[in-house]
């Protein structure tokens, strides 16, 4: 679905504030609130919006420790191991990649030895694991991007 200028502030608004009010948001975008509920409804069903979340902070909860674990597998084993990454709550994303690892994981963990643990005894226990790097993150430079955005820099 082709999006045009409006469709892309409407997405940059619900990026910024997935609880703006249709009335809020029409009213940013210059739209009365029904066409701006059409808008969005046709964003919804088209796929372009996927859904609403609430985003937490990890740190805020206690969780102090974040890191990025290269993940090689054994031939053949990629649909046990993903299946126990989608089970594990302390995994919070997993991506299939290309190089030297076949999976990038992003863990969370409260501390030094929880971290430990979780790397000795559950990820490189999880199916078909050959070997693990790990990277720890220090400090978030950037955390997201403006999907609406990102299409106006490609000129989509």
């Amino acid at each position: 679905m082709p999006i045009d200028q409006l469709d892309r502030k409407i997405i940059r608004l619900l990026e910024g504030d997935a609880r703006m009010s249709f009335a809020e948001l029409a009213e940013a975008v210059g739209l009365s609130k029904t066409p701006c509920w059409k808008r969005v409804k046709a964003l919804e069903e088209a796929g372009l919006i996927t859904g609403y979340r609430t985003l937490i902070d990890a740190a805020a909860l206690g969780f102090g420790l974040e890191a990025f674990v290269q993940v090689s597998l054994q031939p053949e084993t990629s649909d046990a191991f993903e299946a126990a990454v989608r089970r594990h709550p302390l995994i919070r994303r997993c991506h299939a990649t290309t190089g030297e690892a076949d999976y990038l994981l992003e863990i969370m963990a409260v501390s030094m030895s929880q971290l430990d643990a979780l790397l000795r005894q559950e990820i490189s226990r999880l199916p078909g694991v050959r070997r693990t790097v790990t990277s720890m993150m220090t400090r978030a430079i950037k955390r997201d991007t403006s999907m609406a955005e990102a299409c106006l820099h490609a000129a989509i």
